[in-house]
């Protein structure tokens, strides 16, 4: 067999699947694991009979491949990241790419693409998203790192990503350093909201209306025909409708405990450090946290009291109402996602190009959904959009959503069901629309209590001022700065 295009190390799930799409889009592939038996069961496997070449040695895969070498690496992010690429070194030469394909923490691929490059070796940090079936068929791919590299992989991951119905790959180039891993960031975390604000309407219509999980699978059928055309509706549908052998729903006998693998955390601190409201994602990381307390919560629930109400309205335009709440929450944190994107995008020097992440989110990945080519329109028709929804077709659907959104929310609220993500998403919305907020207010009583100065709206910006608010405290004021 001639040498491979490409190899790749980590045969799990994810690993496995994108070398069947490489070998199915016509390149051969080395693979290597550090378990040698799974090489060998996926070679006599799932991999029989195809271009696929089996390795059983770092080495052995790196004298397999076409020079410049392109190996991937699909291993947990963190230290095996760093440990398989310290394997790889001594039997790669300068020019020679490597690739990180795992949920790798973009300060990482910063630091990954500068002292390989110091070596004469390129790197690419890439997001992959599409889970196990999108790595089988065509993924959403992001990738960033060296630039030198990206016509040398290029090939390979247009062919094997998915395809728009207008056939363009959603996969192109991200930027610099850690920018790949960045944007496949934030994609989980909106991922994150994505999730929690079905669950909080699924939860609205089984305890707050009493449907029976039939009905909630049949209006997640029709929700999926309209404005909410989505994978994660798509999922939600299909669950909704599972049964077991018994004819029990599958998911009443599932526990209510979520895990997490620690991107929609990322994704919140880096909204903190860069100082963006990224609330509905940061909602929805905090109620995995909160579901993960099972055991108190079931002691709370014998002792903390609700509110002794049935829902007495209509029924069936209550459920119109939470497919327009759920749409325009959904809008709120693709802006907030996109906030982030464009202040880490400036602080990075990543110049990310904002429409085009919209085209790779559009196929493939897991938060693929209708509206994402609005999302790419927005762009194209203003790079510097500050937030999707000052663009005129967000504005307008928000508008339309506007009042079923709010009689969610306070019809939630009277019934005592949680909705942190939808409910924080509309707060949001109230407050990004307000030209005044109460944080004068806060500036008030930060400088009482430390005399951390404030401005004032008849100075100009950037001018302090502080003010003696007892009597006693002199003239003195605290430096001014942020952290």
């Amino acid at each position: 067999m001639s040498k491979a295009d490409i190899g790749l190390i980590g045969l799990a799930v994810m690993g496995e699947n994108l070398v069947l799409n490489m070998e199915s889009r016509g390149f051969n592939v080395a693979v290597y694991n550090r378990t040698t038996s799974r090489i060998d069961e996926f070679i006599n496997g799932r991999g029989a009979g195809k271009s696929i070449i089996g390795t059983h040695s770092v080495e052995e895969l790196c004298e397999s491949l076409v020079r410049p070498r392109r190996v991937m690496i699909m291993v947990k992010a963190g230290a095996a990241v760093d440990h398989v690429i310290e394997s790889l070194l001594p039997f790669l030469e300068e020019g020679d790419i490597i690739i990180d394909g795992g949920n790798s923490h973009f300060p990482d691929s910063i630091r990954r693409t500068k002292e390989l490059e110091e070596k004469g070796l390129l790197f690419i940090g890439t997001g992959v998203s599409g889970g196990e079936e999108g790595a089988l068929l065509g993924p959403s791919i992001m990738p960033g790192g060296s630039p030198a590299a990206w016509p040398l992989v290029k090939p390979i991951f247009q062919a094997i990503a998915a395809k728009t119905d207008e056939g363009e790959p959603c996969c192109d180039w991200v930027g610099r350093g850690g920018a790949g891993h960045f944007v496949k960031m934030v994609h989980n975390g909106i991922e994150y909201g994505d999730m929690q604000m079905i669950c909080e309407t699924y939860q609205m219509m089984k305890e707050g209306l009493g449907m029976s999980n039939d009905e909630m699978h049949e209006a997640f059928a029709r929700w999926n025909e309209g404005v909410l055309d989505s994978y994660l509706v798509e999922i939600t549908r299909d669950i909704l409708g599972y049964r077991e052998e018994n004819g029990e729903a599958t998911l009443d006998c599932i526990l209510d405990t979520a895990g997490q693998k620690g991107t929609g955390k990322w994704t919140g601190v880096a909204a903190l450090n860069a100082g963006q409201p990224l609330t509905a994602i940061g909602e929805a990381v905090f109620a995995r946290c909160l579901s993960a307390l099972k055991d108190e919560r079931v002691v709370a629930s014998k002792v903390l009291a609700g509110p002794d109400t049935a829902f007495d309205g209509d029924r069936a335009a209550m459920i119109d109402d939470l497919e327009m709440a759920l749409y325009a929450s959904k809008i709120v944190s693709y802006a907030q996602g996109y906030q982030l994107m464009r202040a880490v995008s400036e602080e990075e020097d990543w110049d990310l190009d904002f429409g085009a992440v919209a085209l790779m989110w559009r196929g493939g990945c897991i938060i693929r959904s209708r509206f994402l080519g609005n999302i790419r329109d927005a762009f194209q028709k203003n790079p510097e959009l500050s937030n999707l929804l000052i663009d005129e077709f967000f504005e307008a659907a928000v508008r339309e959503a506007q009042g079923a959104w709010r009689r969610v929310v306070s019809t939630a609220t009277q019934l005592g069901i949680p909705m942190p993500a939808i409910g924080s998403s509309l707060a949001y919305y109230d407050g990004y629309r307000s030209g005044r907020l109460p944080a004068n207010l806060l500036q008030a009583q930060r400088d009482y209590f430390g005399a951390h100065t404030y401005e004032r709206v008849d100075k100009p910006r950037g001018q302090f001022f502080h003010t003696n608010w007892t009597g006693r405290g002199g003239t003195t004021a605290s430096s001014t700065y942020t952290v």
